[in-house]
C-alpha cells in the first residue's frame, strides 16, 4: 500500500485530495504555459467500495472512471439516484460490449476494429452514442494493451464507418518506472501522433484530446499536453495492491 496516498472517507476528505490534485494540475499547466483550464480531472474508483464511491459524489464529482466493466456496471446500478456518469478506461472485451454501450458514456480503451463493431452494433440498437479515446501503446510493452504507434493512422482511418462513435482524441499508459525521462517520452509520443493525425486527417481525430497521466504521473503529463488526467489513489487513496498489480493490464 502506497503511504502518500491517505483514504478519502467524508466529503471534507475527497474536497481536499481533489483541491490538492487540482493545484497539482494548475502547477503543472503554468509551468507548461498552458491554461489549467485545458486539463479534465477524470477521478478513478476502481476497487473503492460504492458507499464511499457515493460519499465521492457527493462531494462533487460528476465523472468516474473504472477499469472493470462488471465493476463500473454494478456501481452505476448502485449509484443510479445520484447524477454521475461512468467512464471505462481498461481494456474491453467484445462479449462485455453491450454493457458498456447501455450505460457508459465514453470508453478510453479502443484499440481493435473488433470492438469498435462490437460497440457499434450495441449502440444502434440502444439508440445511444459513445465518446471514445483511441488506445495506443507508447511505451512499447508486450504486456501492455493498446496499438503499435504506426498502426493508429490507418485505424482512425476505419472509425467513421462505426457512426455510434465520437472520437475525441487519444490515450496512452506511461512506463512505471521512476525515470521521469522515460515516462515523459511515452507522454510526448502520443502527443506527436496527434499533432500528425491533425496536420493529416483533422476530421478523425476529433478534438484531439489526450488522455494521458494517472496518480503517480499526471503533472508530467499535464506538461506534455494532457488534456484528461485519470486519477484514483492520490484523489481516494491508497489501493491494497500496487498499480504494478493492474499495469500493465496484459
Amino acid at each position: 500500500m502506497d503511504e502518500r496516498y491517505a483514504t478519502a472517507v467524508t466529503v471534507a476528505d475527497f474536497t481536499r485530495n481533489a483541491a490538492a490534485v487540482r493545484l497539482r494540475i494548475a502547477d503543472a499547466a503554468r509551468r507548461a504555459g498552458r491554461s489549467p483550464h485545458d486539463v479534465t480531472l477524470l477521478p478513478v474508483s476502481k476497487t473503492v467500495p460504492t458507499d464511499r464511491v457515493r460519499v465521492a459524489i457527493d462531494s462533487g464529482m460528476r465523472m468516474l472512471g473504472e477499469n472493470k466493466v462488471q465493476e463500473a456496471l454494478r456501481k452505476h446500478g448502485e449509484t443510479a439516484d445520484l447524477d454521475v456518469s461512468w467512464s471505462i478506461i481498461g481494456h474491453l472485451q467484445t462479449n462485455k460490449a453491450r454493457d458498456v454501450a447501455s450505460f457508459a458514456t465514453e470508453f478510453q480503451a479502443l484499440d481493435r476494429l473488433r470492438v469498435a463493431e462490437a460497440l457499434d452494433r450495441r449502440l444502434r440498437a440502444a439508440g445511444r452514442t459513445l465518446d471514445v479515446f483511441v488506445q495506443v501503446n507508447t511505451s512499447a510493452e508486450d504486456s501492455k494493451f493498446g496499438m503499435p504507434p504506426e498502426e493508429l493512422p490507418t485505424f482512425l482511418e476505419a472509425l467513421p464507418s462505426y457512426e455510434t462513435l465520437r472520437v475525441r482524441g487519444l490515450m496512452t499508459l506511461a512506463l512505471l518506472t521512476p525515470d521521469d525521462a522515460r515516462v515523459r517520452e511515452c507522454f510526448s509520443l502520443l502527443r506527436a501522433l496527434r499533432d500528425r493525425a491533425r496536420e493529416d486527417a483533422p476530421d478523425l481525430i476529433g478534438a484531439g484530446e489526450l488522455s494521458m497521466g494517472m496518480s503517480g504521473d499526471y503533472e508530467i503529463a499535464v506538461e506534455e499536453g494532457a488534456t484528461c488526467v485519470r486519477v484514483g489513489q492520490a484523489i481516494f487513496g491508497a489501493r491494497s495492491l500496487p498499480d504494478s498489480h493492474y499495469w500493465p493490464e496484459g
